[in-house]
């Protein structure tokens, strides 16, 4: 049996597209919101089931990973995120490169030898990598105004996987993934899926417009932390708004949090654009906190924890 696991986001989706473009297989699809990251534990592998793993960290799937690699599955796995020790095995392919400048999508593009480079760029722009997807784009002959369409794409596909549930998003993540597979060329599944592009797009206007009233709970020098109040915008909005921000001013970090379901924080951590580093130490310092260096986040912030998440976060980069 062939399964494709897949971070939610940007990212996932479109290194997934990429590979199934060049190596298209039937297979059982695995994801959900983009902090849903520990995939692996969704499904029960036996003796040569192959899975493909993409931009999820390692580091959380671990124990699944290792158990399945014993039982016989053959596994590709292809991330840009922490990832502990790898597993050395015959069964395992890892493509893994932690670089800030650098995404799953990316990683996929290399391998590929530069096959569907749009859909790269993409994932790139959604990943908030503007810089790498802007290098990538000088090796194609694509347009300024095409560009300009890749990057609100990735921004808005990004933004869809972003939510404490499914009901929070527009579309699921595996129903996205499914009406853009089929097009060689993000720019076609733009011009013949609009409705789908056009109520991304609103829905990221919308609530974007809504996030720029809010004003920081606590801001200096090198950093600054919103509080977004308790609704479905706020939880949908959380991850593009921090990279907006971060776009804002890029000698800055910058924390979002909203409230989740369980009465605690969800947190979105972006280093300074400048300086994208730290992000992951400082996220992975709290008990369900990970990421990368430029862009991390913690699911589940205990609300008597703030003083010490601002502090912390004060200190990261105070510290450089």
């Amino acid at each position: 049996m062939n399964y494709d696991i897949f971070n939610g986001d940007a990212d996932g989706i479109c290194a997934l597209i990429q590979l199934r473009l060049a190596q298209p297989i039937e297979s059982t699809l695995i994801t959900g919101i983009k902090r849903d990251i520990q995939l692996l534990k969704k499904i029960n592998v036996q003796a040569g089931d192959r899975l493909t793993v993409l931009d999820i960290s390692m580091q959380k799937n671990i124990a699944p990973l290792n158990d399945f690699l014993a039982r016989g599955a053959i596994i590709f796995y292809a991330d840009h995120h922490q990832t502990g020790d790898i597993p050395q095995h015959p069964n395992l392919t890892a493509l893994i490169d932690t670089s800030s400048d650098t995404c799953t999508s990316l990683i996929i593009n290399k391998q590929l030898e530069n096959q569907f480079p749009l859909w790269a760029i993409t994932a790139a722009f959604g990943d908030n990598l503007h810089g790498s997807a802007k290098y990538l784009a000088n090796t194609t002959d694509i347009s300024t105004q095409d560009l300009q369409l890749l990057q609100k794409l990735g921004t808005y596909i990004n933004y869809n996987g972003y939510g404490s549930c499914l009901e929070d998003l527009h579309f699921a993540p595996d129903k996205l993934y499914l009406e853009m597979a089929s097009y060689a060329s993000p720019l076609d599944f733009i011009s013949n899926s609009h409705l789908i592009y056009q109520q991304l797009e609103n829905g990221y206007l919308e609530d974007m417009h809504r996030a720029e009233q809010v004003h920081p709970e606590y801001s200096s020098a090198k950093i600054a932390v919103f509080i977004l109040p308790d609704h479905g915008w706020t939880r949908r909005v959380s991850g593009v708004y921090s990279n907006d921000l971060a776009n804002q001013s890029p000698d800055r970090a910058h924390a979002v949090l909203t409230y989740t379901p369980a009465g605690d924080y969800q947190v979105s951590v972006r280093a300074p654009l400048n300086n994208k580093t730290h992000a992951d130490a400082l996220c992975a310092s709290f008990t369900t906190g990970g990421g990368r260096r430029a862009a991390a986040g913690i699911n589940h912030l205990p609300v008597a924890e703030l003083a010490t998440f601002i502090a912390r976060f004060e200190q990261t980069y105070n510290q450089g």
